[in-house]
């Protein structure tokens, strides 16, 4: 007689996976936020509207928005911002919380970790407050399941005890705005994104707007700069006002200790050269990406993985961190069959497009000589 089977013992349910954290990029051209800046990207943030210089269309569209809903003694829609890293998404959030006279809550996606996380930070929120979550495409499945009817109907449903006498409790919520910020608009949820009444695409900043926030900037830190130093630190900005603000600290330094104190152009052009960043504001790295599409796949197409592994770098990094300013300024251009230098790229690197193409194919022909012997 066959022996009973021993009954299998159930698998624990499958954890949703959080997505990847973004890649970061090191050094002083990172459009992410320092640890160690902190304290001084704090003290530089604008706290109005009439002091946060860019994003016009933005700006404009939030001092309606806030001016009606103070006149109504109503509390601020949703609002989602997003775009790159170092554009002023949290520092939008922010002012929005100073304009309306209220308190602002600063939490991100991977920070919120259970839904009781959520539902407790909900509660405690005042009537008209603002929260801000960073990251918001990072929030979990069960998480953004709470956040729904929290957004809507300003409730949140909690579970009391276990078993048969569980029993499913509402509790109503002080009406608040939530103001959530991502650079992966396509990961956040569809549903998640039509609960927003209004979505706000930040882009980078022209040189005008950048040499405002470094005077702006210049002022706080008490530092004596001239019109040609704004110019050549906002040249080399890359459209981001987090690393303009960088860069200036940056320079401040330099001037401190091998100048008079005064940042000129000659000065900023001297400092930044140091730590290589061109005219344009494009590091070792950059021009690494630009010169191995040049000389190793003759100006391409060339796919993302070839062109990470032909540079010793992560794809992911690549298209999220080196790309888009790459992108903007017409130096390369994505393709279906991949990533191409385009002239202006050819320019900035000195190289001859033809000749670097003859060296690519010459290359490619002895490579596969060496194949097939």
């Amino acid at each position: 007689m066959a022996e009973p089977r021993a009954p299998r013992t159930p698998k624990p349910p499958k954890q949703p996976s959080k997505p990847a954290p973004e890649a970061v990029r090191p050094g002083p051209l990172s459009p992410a936020a320092d640890i160690e800046d902190a304290p001084l990207e704090t003290s530089l943030r604008p706290r109005r509207l009439e002091q946060y210089f860019g994003q016009e269309r933005i700006k404009e569209s939030l001092r309606i928005s806030i001016e009606a809903a103070k006149q109504r003694g109503e509390s601020l829609d949703h609002l989602l911002f997003h775009g790159p890293p170092g554009l002023g998404k949290t520092t939008l959030a922010m002012i929005v919380a100073a304009e309306m006279g209220v308190s602002i809550r600063i939490t991100s996606g991977p920070a919120i970790e259970r839904a009781g996380d959520l539902a407790s930070l909900l509660t405690s929120l005042q009537a008209g407050d603002v929260l801000f979550i960073d990251e918001i495409h990072r929030l979990s499945l069960p998480v953004e399941e709470v956040l729904y009817p929290a957004m809507e109907d300003f409730s949140v449903d909690i579970i009391l005890g276990k078993g048969p006498k569980a029993r499913d409790v509402r509790l109503k919520l002080n009406r608040f705005t939530l103001v959530g910020a991502t650079t992966r608009f396509a990961l956040v949820s569809q549903p998640l994104r039509d609960r927003f009444g209004s979505a706000y695409r930040m882009d980078f900043y022209d040189e005008a707007a950048l040499t405002q926030i470094i005077n702006r900037s210049a002022d706080v830190l008490a530092c004596r700069i001239t019109p040609d130093g704004v110019a050549g630190i906002a040249r080399r900005s890359r459209g981001t006002a987090r690393v303009a603000n960088r860069l200036l600290r940056r320079v401040r330094d330099y001037a401190e200790v091998r100048a008079d104190g005064v940042i000129t152009g000659e000065v900023a052009a001297a400092a930044l050269g140091r730590m290589q960043i061109d005219d344009l504001g494009l590091d070792q790295m950059d021009r690494d990406l630009m010169t191995a599409l040049a000389e190793r796949f003759g100006g391409g197409p060339a796919g993302l993985e070839t062109l990470a592994a032909a540079i010793s770098e992560e794809g992911d990094t690549i298209m999220d961190v080196y790309e888009p300013y790459l992108l903007k300024i017409g130096f390369i251009q994505r393709t279906p069959r991949g990533r191409i230098l385009t002239r202006l790229g050819y320019e900035h690197l000195g190289i001859d497009a033809h000749t670097a193409t003859a060296r690519s194919a010459q290359a490619s022909f002895f490579a596969n000589e060496t194949v097939e012997d």
